[in-house]
C-alpha cells in the first residue's frame, strides 16, 4: 500500500521515522512520500523525501504573517503531490495547524485520514477537535490520559503506547558515561545540572534569563545548557556571555544522563527527562499578559506531560511573568541528593514508566495503521 506521511518539526521527523520502519515491517510492500526531515528520509528513502520541515516551520503570529504567501504556496504544493501519489492513507503527525487543512481536503477527495499524535486540543485551541470530528478517519494518541479526554467529544482514538519510548530505548545504549560527557565537553567535576531552554527562539528568549539568575545561586554545580544547531550560537550567547554556564549542542540526552537533577521548559522535554529518570523542576516564563490570561485559554490544569499523564502535581511546575527565582530555588534544592522530594520524584517517574508502556509503540500503531486499511470497519 501506498502512505504519505506530513511532519514539520524534529519531534515529528523522529516519531515519523520510526513509524515508517513499523509500517516497512507490517507492509513489506509499503511504498512512501512524506514531509519530514532526515531521519524520515533515513527511514524510508531520500528519494521520498518530498519537503524538509526546516522550510516550512513557522512559529509565532509574526512569523506565520510574513510567510503567509509561502505556507500557501507549500499547502498546495502539498495537495498536489498527495493527488499525484494517490496514496491508501495520508498520515498526518502532530503540526495541527497545517495538518488540520491538509485532513479537511484529503476528507473532500475521498482519502483515508490517520492522525498520528493528536494535536494536543485538551490544553488550548479546543475548538479543533470539530475538526478532528469531521475530517479524520482514525485518531492515534500517545498519552494516556487523551484516552478519557477524546471519548469524551465522540472520538474513538486508539492507544498502544508512546513512541518516545522507542526513541530512547534506541539511544540509551550509545549515551557515554558520564566521565566521558565531561571530558568531551570540557566540563569539571562538579555534578551537572541539565538546562532544557526550549527548542525555539522565543522559548530561549523566555526562559535562559530565569535559568542564568537560578544558576547563580547554586556555585556548587555546574549548569550545562542543552542546546540545539538549528538555533545560531548568539541567541544563547546573548544570554551566556559572562556566566560560568556552559552550552553543549545536539546532545540532550547525553546531558540529562549525566545530570543528577534538571530544569526544563515545558513541552515533550518534561516527559523525556522524567522517563531517563531524572528528578526535574518545570519552569517557564510568561508575559505579563499571558500569565494572568492564562485561565481563560489553557483548559489543563497541568503543563508538564509528566502530571498531566500521573494525574496530579509529581514535579512542580514555576510558571511566572517576572525573573524572582525563589520559589525555582526551592524546589531545585529539593530535588538534589538529599533533598526531601527526591525519592518520591524518582518513584513517581517509575509508576510513570508503567504508564506510558513498554517500547514498540511504532511497531503496535504501524501495525494498527494497515489492518484498518486492509479491514475497513466502522
Amino acid at each position: 500500500m501506498k502512505y504519505y506521511l506530513i511532519a514539520g518539526e524534529p519531534s515529528g521527523d523522529l516519531h515519523g521515522a520510526n513509524l515508517i520502519r513499523g509500517l516497512r515491517k507490517a507492509d513489506p510492500e509499503a511504498e512512501f512520500r512524506f514531509w519530514g526531515g532526515d531521519l524520515m528520509a533515513e527511514a524510508g528513502g531520500r528519494e521520498n523525501l518530498q519537503m524538509n520541515y526546516r522550510e516550512t516551520s513557522f512559529f509565532g503570529v509574526v512569523q506565520v504573517l510574513k510567510n503567509l504567501g509561502t505556507i500557501r504556496r507549500q499547502m498546495r504544493q502539498c495537495r498536489e503531490q498527495i493527488a499525484a501519489f494517490a496514496p491508501d492513507a495520508v498520515i498526518l503527525i502532530d503540526y495541527p495547524g497545517f495538518n488540520l487543512k491538509i485532513a479537511r481536503w484529503a476528507r473532500q477527495q475521498g482519502l483515508r485520514t490517520f492522525y498520528y499524535i493528536a494535536p494536543k486540543v485538551w490544553a488550548s485551541r479546543e475548538g479543533r477537535i470539530r475538526a478532528i470530528q469531521r475530517d479524520v478517519d482514525r485518531l492515534f494518541i500517545i498519552f494516556p490520559f487523551e484516552g478519557d479526554y477524546f471519548p469524551r467529544h465522540g472520538i474513538r482514538p486508539i492507544f498502544e503506547g508512546n513512541p518516545l519510548v522507542d526513541a530512547l530505548a534506541e539511544r540509551l545504549p550509545q549515551l557515554p558515561p558520564a566521565d566521558e560527557f565531561r571530558r568531551r565537553n570540557g566540563l569539571d567535576a562538579r555534578p551537572i545540572i541539565a538546562l532544557l531552554a526550549g527548542s525555539r527562539r522565543s522559548e530561549i528568549r523566555k526562559n535562559l534569563p530565569l535559568m542564568v539568575a537560578l544558576a547563580r545561586h547554586f556555585p556548587d554545580r555546574q549548569f550545562v545548557v542543552a542546546g540545539v544547531s538549528w538555533l545560531e550560537p548568539s541567541l544563547y550567547e546573548e544570554y551566556l556571555a559572562g556566566t560560568p554556564l556552559r552550552r553543549v549542542c545536539d546532545q540532550t540526552y547525553e546531558t540529562l544522563r549525566a545530570a543528577e537533577a534538571a530544569v526544563v521548559a515545558s513541552g515533550t522535554a518534561t516527559l523525556e527527562t522524567a522517563l531517563l529518570g531524572v528528578p526535574e523542576v518545570v519552569v517557564y516564563r510568561l508575559s505579563w499578559i499571558e500569565y494572568h490570561g492564562m485561565p481563560l485559554f489553557l483548559h489543563c490544569p497541568w503543563v508538564s506531560l509528566v502530571n498531566l499523564n500521573l494525574g496530579r502535581e509529581a514535579v512542580a511546575e514555576v510558571l511566572q511573568s517576572n525573573l524572582d527565582i525563589s520559589r525555582a530555588e526551592r524546589e531545585l534544592r529539593a530535588i538534589l541528593p538529599g533533598g526531601e522530594r527526591r525519592e518520591r520524584m524518582l518513584a513517581d517517574f517509575d509508576r510513570l514508566r508503567t504508564i506510558i508502556g513498554g517500547p514498540g509503540a511504532s511497531d503496535r500503531f504501524a501495525r494498527r495503521m494497515v489492518e484498518l486499511l486492509k479491514n475497513p470497519k466502522p
